[in-house]
């Protein structure tokens, strides 16, 4: 069984993806982290991540450089959008994706084309998604908790720009699928939208049976 869980920064999709692995037993793969370890190993060589070269060389990044912390930092995700606008990354991460989602037993992937692009015949897709104002407010108190605050003001500014970034390239860019179900967390609980989403997949799972 696979399930692909979409959406935008900040959407609350990561947490119902590894909600959703734990309730069906399944592995769970953040494909956000390969970008962003793609991003950070450029800024660590000193290149451009708005460069394709630069991008490309960096897609060949050990597996254990996805346990870094640095990955979840802030600085990481801005990179992220920026390589992941090149086709030449997407394509040199996409058997690496493809791959995890074919493995035994299944398996949850979330990102930003999972539903469109690397799982296509997901038994289950969500496209997961908030209002930008409450996006930045949960960026804004993740990263407070964790000591290290930004202003409001520019959080909203970055995960716009970001939104838009993935909404307008080229390759792959960040869409509902026409068979994903909508899951809007905007004024829902943690609790409440993981129930509301093993609802969604528990419903898609039985259609299909």
């Amino acid at each position: 069984m696979i399930i692909a869980v979409d959406g935008p920064a900040a959407s609350g999709k990561g947490t119902i993806a590894r909600a959703l692995a734990r309730h069906y037993g399944l592995l769970h793969l953040d494909t956000g982290l390969l970008y962003r370890a793609v991003g950070m190993t450029v800024a660590r060589q000193g290149g451009d991540a708005d460069n394709p070269a630069d991008a490309a060389a960096a897609c060949a990044f050990p597996d254990s450089l996805l346990a870094d912390p640095a990955l979840r930092s802030e600085e990481a995700g801005p990179l992220a959008s920026r390589v992941s606008r090149h086709p030449q990354v997407r394509a040199a991460l996409l058997e690496r994706q493809r791959a995890f989602a074919a493995q035994p037993g299944g398996a949850v992937l979330d990102g930003r084309d999972i539903g469109t692009v690397i799982a296509p015949d997901a038994d289950a897709k969500l496209f997961v998604t908030a209002s930008l104002a409450v996006r930045a407010q949960r960026r804004h108190a993740e990263l407070s908790a964790h000591g290290n605050p930004v202003a409001l003001e520019a959080l909203s500014a970055d995960l716009a720009e970001r939104d838009a970034r993935d909404m307008q390239r080229a390759d792959a860019p960040l869409k509902q699928a026409q068979d994903a179900d909508l899951l809007d967390t905007s004024n829902l609980s943690i609790d409440a939208a993981v129930q509301h989403a093993i609802a969604l997949v528990d419903a898609r799972l039985k259609s299909r049976h």
